[in-house]
């Protein structure tokens, strides 16, 4: 069976991005853009991935430092060939392979295997693309019959040259053993005194090696990442592609424009998405999901029939189904909502459980608490949890009672069927069913008796 190895050029400064970030490390989607390419060479099974990375890319290494591959560093920016040259004399002679881009996240695990099965029978395989605007990329130049002659860069194209519209997409494939070769003999005579990896087409040429070319089947798979402009144009190819993807398993997305997925979701049957919405991490909708304006939701579940109203942030939660949740609501990392829960505007819940019919409608922060079934909590409750070195936990037996603008202090359990009176501040455990008030005297003061200054 044919060893196939990948070749990953991330050594991209992002010069004129004006950021201390490696190229490949700018996200979009909001993932790593270096993240794309590594998903697209393992799912070709690639039997080894070699990261070529530059001198400021420490931070490469500390964010996929869980990644299975070779790291090698181009300690000096001399040109893509002295990229590849850093990689392959850890590359098994018997090898394909394929040399891909960090800044070049869109490439389809389909482009690369047609690369690589063309390499597989000895030839030099390369992606191309006709474009109405070539200019920036490297020109095909043909012969009479159609087979390739050259690729000239365009930094060194003449007039003519540069109105050729089929150019150089970057990515190729072809075995090891001539890849080393022709490395070998690269040089950097040229205006930018950088060392060509697209020169390798002479040398195959030279030694009679046919060069074979294949296109990608979406004119996006060749975008690439220079700077802020770009990023942000990728960002929105991405943002539609995610939006049709949705939209074609029946989600309604108001306006696919003002939608941003940046991970994953699973759908059900009838979900609704208004403006502004972002998604990120993994997403579960249930059937009949409805997320109104301007919501933030990450790494949450929501089941059927949830309702999210405008203007929340949700993070790390499952929603069971029938709640409604805000506006203005913001739900923390380990909260679990129960179901028909009501959970309304500037509530703020973190890691605790809400049992089902629960309600917190107004100006409440619950922390760090178990609450029952069908419990009421008034507005402006808080639990305090924290005593300034630990989180403390809030038991709240169902259909307990909590009046407005109580305190509650934990560690603290509360029986079901309480009732907490307005305004108390509570520091002992409440039995089952008992009424709770806790309240200095009202004193009234004639103000006319009071000495005037």
């Amino acid at each position: 069976m044919t060893r196939i190895e990948v070749i990953i050029l991330a050594g991209g400064r992002g010069v004129r991005m004006n950021s201390d970030k490696p190229k490949s490390l700018q996200n979009i989607g909001g993932r790593p853009m270096l993240e794309y390419i590594l998903s697209g060479a393992k799912s070709i099974n690639s039997d080894r991935i070699h990261v070529v990375y530059g001198s400021n890319g420490e931070q490469m290494l500390e964010r996929f430092s869980q990644e299975d591959v070779n790291w090698c560093l181009q300690s000096e920016s001399l040109g893509t060939g002295h990229a590849t040259q850093q990689a392959i004399s850890h590359v098994d002679k018997n090898a394909i392979v394929c040399v891909l881009y960090g800044d070049n996240p869109f490439v389809s695990a389909e482009t690369i295997s047609k690369l690589v099965g063309l390499a597989s029978t000895g030839q030099l395989a390369l992606l191309t693309a006709e474009l109405e605007d070539p200019t920036g990329y490297g020109r095909i130049k043909r012969n009479t019959d159609g087979t390739l002659e050259r690729i000239i860069e365009d930094r060194d194209a003449s007039e003519s040259e540069c109105k050729i519209r089929e150019i150089n997409a970057g990515p190729l494939a072809v075995p090891a053993m001539l890849l080393t070769r022709w490395l070998a003999r690269l040089n950097n005579d040229n205006k930018q005194k950088e060392y060509y990896l697209t020169d390798i087409v002479d040398f195959a040429v030279a030694d009679g090696i046919t060069v074979a070319t294949t296109q990608p089947s979406q004119a996006d798979e060749i975008a690439g990442v220079n700077s802020r402009i770009e990023q942000a144009q990728l960002e929105r190819v991405m943002q539609m592609n995610n939006a049709e993807s949705l939209l074609s398993h029946g989600v309604e997305i108001v306006d696919p424009a003002r939608f941003d997925l940046r991970g994953t979701c699973e759908s059900g049957k009838d979900c609704r998405i208004d403006i502004n919405v972002i998604l990120e991490g993994e997403v579960r909708l249930g059937d009949n999901v409805t997320i109104e304006a301007n919501n933030v939701i990450k790494n949450t579940v929501l089941g059927a029939g949830v309702t999210i109203l405008p203007n929340c942030v949700i993070d790390g939660a499952r929603i069971e189904s029938g709640c409604t949740i805000g506006p203005f609501a913001r739900i923390r990392p380990g909260t679990v909502i129960g179901r028909n829960c009501r959970v309304g505007n500037y509530v703020e819940i973190k890691n605790s459980k809400l049992g089902e019919g629960t309600k917190v409608n107004h100006l409440a922060y619950v922390g760090d608490s178990d609450v029952g079934q069908d419990v009421n909590i008034g507005a402006g409750t808080i639990t305090c949890n924290y005593d300034g070195k630990r989180k403390h936990r809030t038991v709240i037996g169902n259909n307990a009672f909590i009046g407005s603008n109580a305190s509650l202090v934990a560690p603290l359990e509360i029986g079901a069927g309480a009732v907490i009176g307005a305004g108390s501040t509570i520091t002992k455990d409440i039995n089952s069913d008992y009424l709770a008030v806790e309240r200095s005297k009202v004193k009234m003061i004639d103000r006319r008796k009071l000495k005037r200054k």
